[in-house]
């Protein structure tokens, strides 16, 4: 079959390698019909996630229908269209039991496919715990909507889910990235009184105005001025940190009221600094880390009623076979992509 493959830092390279076997009685073997580009595929290009091993199947988020299970995989079974979850969890260690299903215990757990293990840029890819790492799509609902269920989408209801926000609450979200928009989508669902998008790109705030009018728009350089015009309090009740650039981290900080909860969801290429002296007597509260990605049967549902509709995010579609083309566009912001949807092959 053909997968799309990290050789080495700064390459990637489309191979010819075996359909995937069951190794474990908990594992499946699911048929990619759709794929896609994520921005943490470029960070194991550029050397950014260490842990990322030379010779994977790179890509973690896809949709499939089920070729095989293994003996004890009871959810799914054969012929299952399905979304594949970014992250491994066995759903019985201590981690997963408390949802915190990115710091399963388990030697394959947290985000392996596509970084650990092979991943979903390929014609087949062998999910571990199948049971954990399966969610069924609801009939009516089309592997274009289901399509970021597993990774981005879940990254955005997680960071809604614990950044706390009420009826009452500003809430800022730096960055209209895809995963950004994911955010912004389940953060309205919370319904607060004001949500504000920081965003330096003239194409992603046209998106925005676009698809979201509702929503106000800051760029960077107004973004603390206009976030304390906006909140009663001296900033946003709630930031959400999405962008992972140069100077975001400090700007989240900066635009939070005192007592203000600070999520971070981006992924920094480099270490950041908590300037403990600049902030003291802010009394910020900060969360932090990978998604835990637990929640996917419930975004399915919220799909399939009409809740999320993630498709505008898709602006382009190339099929496995012209991989390489559809890295070049999406890495290089051209186009005016945001996401792009992975076909199989042609050939």
């Amino acid at each position: 079959m053909l997968a799309y493959t990290y050789i080495k830092h700064g390459t990637f390279q489309m191979m010819e390698k075996p359909v995937p076997e069951i190794k474990d009685p908990r594992d499946a073997v699911v048929r990619v019909t759709l794929g896609s580009i994520c921005t943490s595929d470029l960070h194991i290009k550029h050397g950014s996630v260490p842990r990322a091993v030379p010779g994977i199947t790179v890509g973690h988020e896809m949709v499939g229908i089920v070729e095989r299970v293994g003996e004890k995989v009871t959810s799914v079974k054969p012929g299952d269209r399905v979304t594949v979850n970014v992250e491994t969890f066995c759903g019985e260690c201590f981690f997963c039991r408390h949802g915190y299903v990115n710091n399963c215990e388990d030697e394959q757990g947290g985000w392996a496919l596509g970084c650990r293990i092979d991943g979903g840029q390929a014609e087949y890819v062998r999910v571990p715990y199948a049971d954990q790492g399966l969610n069924r799509i609801p009939e009516g609902v089309s592997d274009e909507q289901a399509l970021f269920v597993g990774d981005i989408l879940a990254t955005g209801f997680w960071a809604a889910r614990i950044s706390e926000i009420s009826s009452d609450d500003t809430v800022l979200i730096i960055g209209a990235g895809p995963t950004g928009i994911c955010t912004l989508l389940c953060t309205m669902l919370k319904h607060p009184q004001r949500i504000v998008v920081c965003e330096k790109s003239e194409e992603r705030i046209r998106f925005v105005h676009e698809h979201y009018p509702e929503v106000i728009v800051v760029r960077p350089e107004e973004c603390v001025e206009q976030i304390r015009k906006l909140s009663s309090h001296g900033g946003a009740d709630v930031v959400i940190e999405v962008a992972g650039a140069e100077d975001t981290f400090r700007l989240a900080w900066e635009c939070a009221r005192p007592n203000a909860i600070v999520t971070i969801v981006a992924l920094y290429d480099r270490p950041q600094q908590l300037p403990l002296p600049d902030m003291y007597g802010k009394n910020l509260t900060f969360k932090t880390g990978g998604v835990d990605g637990c929640d996917c049967a419930e975004i399915l549902r919220l799909i399939a009623e009409g809740k999320i509709d993630t498709t505008p995010l898709i602006t382009h579609r190339f099929p496995l076979d012209k991989i390489e083309e559809a890295y070049r566009i999406f890495e290089n912001r051209q186009d005016g992509v945001i996401k792009v949807a992975i076909t199989e092959k042609t050939m």
